[in-house]
């Protein structure tokens, strides 16, 4: 019996998944931090011997050379790739048995030149479909991370690549590692949905829908910006990427934590927002742990920067460290376990307020105010507030001197974005207003929407 258990990395919004047939078993698209699934491989009691690449990733470092160099198991990578280490190149077609199972490589370029959809087979016939950054729940991988001069072919390519695999039987179980809230989806996907098929695919994915150029024409129209970081993932993954030191190095002390703060280093501080605006140290900065921390700290902080931690707890920073550690941010300097209160009694002590947007539109109608948004300029286009200034986040540290010299209050969509950038703002000495809150309530609060640009 061929069984494929599921991990899910929901703060890039990837999945890695282990197939096994009861004693050997397959890994396809690893994260970083491999010893998850080797966790699983221990529950299901069965020896991993085979590691599978869909492609160079764009999104986080894989841990499938490190992986497969610490088990001695084969590494399948596309023969095309120009990578820098040993593997088992595969081609479109080849055929590798692991056990009772086969996996068929499939030739599906689109998200990657070189990208490979692996077909697995049972010994009753095809099982599952792993389609990587190619076929998605309900959208397909985006074509413009390679390279701009090749959007449009790759966005040619992942057409034909869905079709291809729209065509093998209906009711082959479809698993993407995209699209779950990775910025590598061309579109939101279903990511609530427990599993898929590629008959479900056939009636709701519009690359199965309409012809070529029309979905061509929609892709490229549909793309955002993505994040920064993106820009170092495929170099690492081309070389390989050791397994990640998830250790934590000793602790400083307060005095250092202030040398760095007033040397204008990134020290962070992990908790929630609203535990960190009313009381904080002066000249920190806040990424909650979790929610979407990876992401935004390889977006907003200079790559290679050096990072100190402040955190109610080691545990919060070893979640950090981890999830760091899957885009190759490795380099942290530092962290405190000095009790916060006892920080902000040696270095000093800094708050602003949180409120919703119902607050929001109350200081609206009671008095002029600034409004920021930060988020993307797509979003801000679809609706904003009226008056409102748009700067995205990642854009935020080199232009706070634009803002008009009064009281900021700061929203996004959901908080996280708008609490990193009342922490900016703060550390410069601003004052500012958090706005945290679900920007679909802002139908219900009666300020001013509009479209476009204005």
């Amino acid at each position: 019996m061929v069984e494929v258990v599921t991990l899910e990395t929901p703060e890039l919004g990837d999945r890695t998944y282990l197939v096994h047939d009861g004693k050997q078993a397959i890994v396809v698209d690893p994260q970083r931090d491999t010893d998850r699934v080797l966790a699983l491989a221990d529950s299901a009691r069965v020896q991993i011997t085979c590691v599978a690449e869909t492609h160079i990733h764009n999104d986080y470092v894989s841990g499938g050379w490190a992986l497969s160099q610490a088990l001695g198991a084969r590494y399948l990578v596309a023969a095309a790739d120009d990578v820098s280490f040993q593997r088992q190149p595969v081609s479109e077609g080849d055929r590798v048995e692991v056990g009772s199972m086969t996996l068929q490589a499939l030739a599906t370029p689109g998200h990657t030149a070189n990208h490979l959809s692996f077909l697995l087979w049972a010994k009753d016939g095809p099982r599952a479909l792993f389609s990587g950054g190619s076929l998605l729940y309900g959208a397909v991988g985006r074509t413009d991370l390679v390279s701009p001069r090749l959007t449009e072919e790759l966005a040619r390519a992942q057409h034909r690549s869905a079709l291809r695999l729209g065509a093998l039987p209906e009711s082959l179980a479809l698993y993407p590692t995209h699209g779950f809230g990775s910025f590598c989806a061309s579109a939101p996907t279903s990511a609530t949905e427990p599993s898929h098929t590629i008959g479900t695919q056939r009636a709701t994915n519009p690359a199965m829908i309409g012809d070529e150029d029309g979905f061509v024409k929609g892709l490229l129209a549909g793309y955002s910006l993505y994040p920064r970081y993106y820009a170092h993932m495929s170099p690492l993954n081309l070389e390989g990427a050791a397994a990640p030191d998830l250790s934590l190095p000793p602790p400083i002390d307060i005095a250092e934590v202030g040398r760095r703060i007033q040397g204008g280093e990134w020290v962070i501080d992990l908790r929630g927002r609203t535990e960190f605006g009313p009381s904080h140290v002066a000249g920190t900065v806040n990424f909650p742990t979790g929610e979407q921390l990876a992401t935004y700290v390889g977006w907003v902080v200079p790559w290679a920067a050096p990072l100190t931690m402040v955190a109610s707890s080691r545990a919060d920073v070893g979640r950090a460290r981890r999830a760091l550690a899957r885009i190759g941010i490795d380099w942290l300097a530092g962290w405190s376990n000095v009790p916060l209160a006892d920080l902000q009694a040696a270095l000093g002590s800094s708050s602003y307020l949180v409120t919703n947007f119902q607050g929001l539109a109350e200081a609206v109608r009671s008095h002029d105010v600034q409004i920021l948004d930060a988020r993307r300029p797509d979003e801000w286009r679809e609706r904003h507030i009226k008056n409102a200034i748009n700067i995205h986040l990642p854009d935020l540290p080199p232009r706070i001197s634009e803002l008009p010299n009064r009281p900021i209050w700061v929203h996004c969509s959901a908080g996280y974005r708008a609490s990193v950038a009342a922490s900016l703002l703060d550390r410069a000495g601003r004052e500012v207003v958090l706005v945290d809150d679900d920007i679909e309530r802002l139908e219900e609060v009666g300020l001013e929407l509009v479209s476009g640009s204005e």
